[in-house]
């Protein structure tokens, strides 16, 4: 399938590896805001041919057919809206959308054009790690709560520290810690455990209001998550999810590159699996599979399966943001 994309960062190059390692997807058309930069990045590309520097015409005339899409999040919404208007199946950076009005307006479209494949691309969503910890969590005969952590020292940090307000740090762009980091331990929570009955996040807000980190509380009948996401420091806490007697061990709740179950005496059994060197292949390989055959019944509800977890993670994630007084911008529109 030929792939077109939006944006140049490292993620994209990062995911397009992944797409062309699977076999599926060949990188062939590439918009940026400057014709220099989508040169300078397809050129590590063999077979692309396209490039653009106006968003319009990028899906009017590029011949792609799939599009990765990986703008600040607060373009996600219209940038998809825009792509499945031109017929294109949309792969699009987590999250998706800022607010359930946004998702709203996506699943109408959708509804009417069974024919459009869309996805979240919530890596570790779609790797066996994640899976094994998902069966472990079933198979456990008590839950007791999970204390899951992901805090990484953002490159674009420093720029906030000198006066600047990069994208991921910005109200206006939908970011913040909680949108950018802590929609990976939303997506583990409801995958695990689902729909909390009630949410609260406590945020360290920086200068200008956003979410430099903070800690997320998800209440369940029996038991409470506890989530804990930043972007201003590293933390290598693991992730816990406790049974009675048996504690579910993993080394980092969003990489997940070592998973145990460990027993009363402290002595654990491996649940995990070595994981790819690049760690958005398994997520291009799901994305690749289903859109192979758009006609299968099988992919398609297989899609709405996953389209269904990004909704419930992106009301979540808005709920957290109430609870907290974070308000976006794209919250004021009305669709």
């Amino acid at each position: 399938m030929k792939l077109g994309i939006i944006g140049t960062n490292w993620i994209t190059k990062q995911f397009v590896e992944a797409a062309e390692a699977t076999g599926e997807f060949t990188l062939t058309s590439v918009y940026s805001r400057k014709v220099a930069t989508a040169q300078k990045f397809g050129a590590a590309f063999k077979n692309v041919t396209e490039y653009f520097d106006n968003l319009n015409e990028f899906f009017e005339q590029g011949t792609f057919e799939v599009v990765y899409i990986a703008s600040p999040n607060s373009l996600h919404f219209e940038q998809t809206l825009q792509a499945l208007k031109a017929k294109k199946h949309v792969i699009v950076e987590k999250p998706m959308c800022s607010n359930p009005a946004e998702f709203k307006a996506l699943q109408k479209y959708l509804h009417h054009h069974p024919e459009l494949y869309c996805f979240e691309a919530a890596r570790h969503f779609h790797e066996p790690n994640f899976q094994s910890v998902k069966q472990a969590v079933k198979e456990l005969p008590v839950i007791q709560g999970a204390n899951l952590t992901y805090k990484k020292y953002s490159s674009r940090y420093d720029q906030f520290l000198a006066g600047a307000e990069p994208n991921v740090f910005s109200p206006k762009f939908s970011g913040g810690a909680l949108q950018d980091l802590g929609v990976y331990l939303v997506y583990d929570a409801i995958s695990w455990f689902g729909i909390p009955k009630d949410v609260h996040y406590y945020p360290v807000k920086l200068r200008n209001g956003i979410d430099g980190s903070g800690t997320a509380i998800l209440n369940y009948p029996d038991y409470d998550v506890v989530l804990n996401v930043g972007k201003t420091a590293n933390s290598y806490l693991p992730g816990e999810v406790y049974g009675l007697k048996e504690t579910i061990v993993m080394d980092n709740a969003a990489e997940l590159q070592k998973v145990e179950l460990v027993d009363a005496t402290g002595n654990g059994t491996m649940l995990s699996v070595d994981s790819a060197k690049n760690p958005m292949l398994a997520e291009a390989k799901a994305f690749g599979e289903v859109l192979r055959d758009t006609d299968s019944l099988q992919n398609k509800q297989l899609q709405q399966e996953w389209l269904a977890v990004a909704v419930e993670v992106n009301h979540v994630l808005y709920k957290l943001r109430q609870s907290a007084g974070l308000a976006f911008p794209a919250d004021e529109v009305d669709y």
